[in-house]
């Protein structure tokens, strides 16, 4: 009986062959816990009577939902981790001296690996999957479970094939691939099931456009999202200073069993919008072209779309223009690393010329938390991966979620423009 990729690698975990719907005890690669949900996680360690992690350095924890904090609470917050990091001498904690935003800076540090099991107390650690990885999100008192045994409980989900086919036209990313997904699905469809991504378009996909694309796996209900290795992730790979360990790369056989196949012709697809208040509110740029949205903020930055390749692309589409006056565009990097390199590239000034203001990297604005909250009414095209009643602010604003090309080409504008039109 053939396996997929997701079943091969809890099978390598666990020493046997084990297929979709069995409960597993499996051990785990990376812990990933960050400044919100780590200090729950401490304190069930601390309550256990433990005194030392099963497994050091497969845990890590990155300060950057509200680093530099934004107030007393999240400042002490970051507090307890930073004790704990220091009490346990941890070697992979992340805060202002190395910071980035989890989903975009473990990977950078060669920290999460093909073949791996990885967890995280936050539901984006799907992102991951991009590596050939299985990475989930879980709760604070789960990651505490792996923090003292170095393993946790699963049950191996079903997966639902997604074929993608054609070469995609230039402004059409990963973003746009998994929003069509999600338009399909919906925000249950694939509720506990995994996403595998492949078909021809894939070689076409950086690995910043497969991050994206794993990213929002959550956002149609998916355990988790998962791209397999490819001469493109090993690019990617071979490109970090160092690994944390050997890959271990797995394919799904040709007879594998999957819940659902889903195929769709990337050559015809446009740029997608999700409409408020769903990721799966999706509609073609050229649809909300037609409508003629007006827009208050632009957002280009997160663990979804806070990448090299997203400040590369509206800096092509801002060089030489303005943004509009009514608008604010907010550009968050998505790592220290990205932010140097966009700096040295040119990007940067283009961008702030433009009339942009940059960030530190930081979630803050993505989850409403700061550096980018909306009024009452105001509307926001964000490349964030949620635009939910007032998740980025007021409940009575309106977030639209694109790709960094689409978001760009808006903050000239100031309505929801196609970039092709520019």
């Amino acid at each position: 009986m053939g396996q997929t990729i997701t079943e091969k690698i809890f099978s390598e975990h666990v020493g046997r062959e084990v297929h979709a719907g069995e409960i597993i005890r499996c051990n785990i690669d990376m812990v990933i816990g960050n400044d919100i949900t780590t200090p729950i996680s401490i304190k069930a360690f601390e309550q256990s009577g433990k005194d030392k992690l099963a497994n050091p350095d497969g845990f890590a924890i990155v300060l950057d939902h509200f680093i530099p904090a934004k107030d007393i609470a999240s400042a002490n917050q970051a507090k307890i981790s930073r004790d704990f990091a220091m009490k346990h001498n941890l070697k992979n904690f992340f805060d202002e001296k190395d910071m980035g935003i989890e989903h975009a800076l473990l990977p950078e540090k060669g920290l999460v690996l093909p073949g791996d099991v990885i967890i995280g107390a936050d539901s984006h650690t799907c992102t991951h999957g991009a590596l050939g990885a299985f990475s989930t999100g879980m709760g604070s008192t789960d990651i505490s479970f792996g923090m003292i045994t170095g393993g946790n409980w699963f049950k191996v989900p079903e997966s639902i094939k997604v074929v993608f086919n054609g070469k995609p036209s230039e402004y059409v990313t990963g973003k746009d691939l998994i929003l069509e997904v999600i338009r399909i699905l919906g925000v249950d469809g694939a509720l506990y099931k995994t996403l595998e991504f492949t078909g021809s378009t894939i070689p076409y996909l950086t690995m910043d456009d497969r991050f994206s694309l794993c990213n929002m796996a959550i956002e149609a209900g998916a355990k988790n999202g998962i791209v397999a290795y490819d001469e493109v992730t090993k690019e990617f790979l071979d490109s970090r200073d160092s690994l944390r360990d050997e890959p271990k790369i797995h394919y799904s056989d040709d007879d594998a069993t999957y819940s659902q196949i889903i195929e769709i012709d990337v050559a015809n697809l446009e740029p997608v919008i999700a409409y408020p208040f769903l990721p799966s509110n999706g509609h073609s740029v050229s649809q909300a072209v037609s409508d003629e949205i007006r827009v208050d903020q632009v957002f280009i930055g997160s663990c979804t779309n806070g990448r090299l390749s997203d400040f590369a692309v509206a800096a092509k589409i801002l060089k030489d223009k303005k943004v509009a006056r009514h608008v604010r565009l907010i550009l968050t990097p998505g790592t220290q690393k990205i932010l140097r390199e966009a700096t040295k590239l040119g990007y940067i000034d283009t961008l702030v010329d433009a009339g942009a203001v940059v960030s530190n990297p930081t979630c803050g604005a993505c989850l409403g938390g700061y550096m980018g909250i909306l009024g009452d009414n105001e509307v926001c095209i964000s490349t964030t991966n949620r635009n939910f009643v007032g998740r980025m602010g007021s409940r009575s604003s309106k977030i639209y979620l694109a790709n960094s090309a689409v978001a760009a080409a808006s903050a000239i504008s100031g309505y929801i423009t196609d970039p092709n039109s520019l």
